[in-house]
């Protein structure tokens, strides 16, 4: 991955000919007292491989950053790069992978590679009480993490609750809800729409305040 978002950063799309890219792992960003905490797939390869941060400057941020704007829990509905106005209010926001991979499908053993970025940001996030996972790849990741600390149920150890949109499962200390990834290959489709989204939305809301 970091040979390919390499390479991505020196051919560039059209589009952004002029820009410099950013071309390296993508972190996490957001308010370190969220109680809300998305884990999203990987960054775009001309969106945040390009911007420098997560779902900034493509048409999934353009979803998400709407949404959370609507919410409540950002400033402003778009993010462009890096450096703009947003601040995002109890939400933060990272990724399974943290470099652009081919075909946006990370591997297995890359996802393998990224998981002590999530292992720290789950000891970092200390208000966290709900994971939202963007699709069925950081829903897998998302349960290996919290196996990984602790939050399975000693009943619950050898079951593996199962992907769908606006599901949520318990664990010891958060909730873990699933979500479409808000990929313009879901939104444009109708697979994902803004209402369904905005209800998985109100869910983690409530949840994250003990309601």
């Amino acid at each position: 991955m970091r040979e390919y978002c390499r390479q991505v950063g020196q051919t560039k799309r059209r589009a952004y000919a002029d820009e410099a890219y950013w071309a390296k792992p993508v972190p996490g960003f957001g308010d370190e007292n969220a109680r809300i905490w998305f884990i999203g797939l990987a960054p775009g390869a001309h969106g945040a491989n390009r911007t420098g941060r997560i779902f900034t400057g493509d048409r999934s941020g353009d979803f998400l950053f709407a949404a959370l704007h609507r919410a409540g829990l950002a400033n402003q509905p778009t993010s462009k790069h890096r450096d703009d106005a947003l601040i995002l209010r109890d939400v933060y926001i990272s990724a399974t992978a943290r470099c652009a991979p081919p075909g946006n499908k990370p591997l297995p053993q890359e996802v393998s590679n990224c998981a002590p970025y999530l292992d720290r940001e789950f000891e970092l996030l200390r208000n966290k009480k709900v994971i939202i996972a963007l699709g069925g790849i950081a829903w897998a990741a998302s349960l290996d993490l919290l196996r990984r600390h602790g939050q399975f149920a000693r009943e619950e150890k050898g079951r593996k609750p199962k992907f769908a949109h606006a599901v949520v499962a318990r664990f010891n200390s958060v909730h873990l809800i699933g979500s479409y990834h808000v990929s313009q290959q879901n939104t444009f489709t109708g697979r994902l729409t803004e209402p369904m989204f905005d209800s998985m939305l109100t869910i983690a809301q409530r949840l994250a305040e003990g309601r």
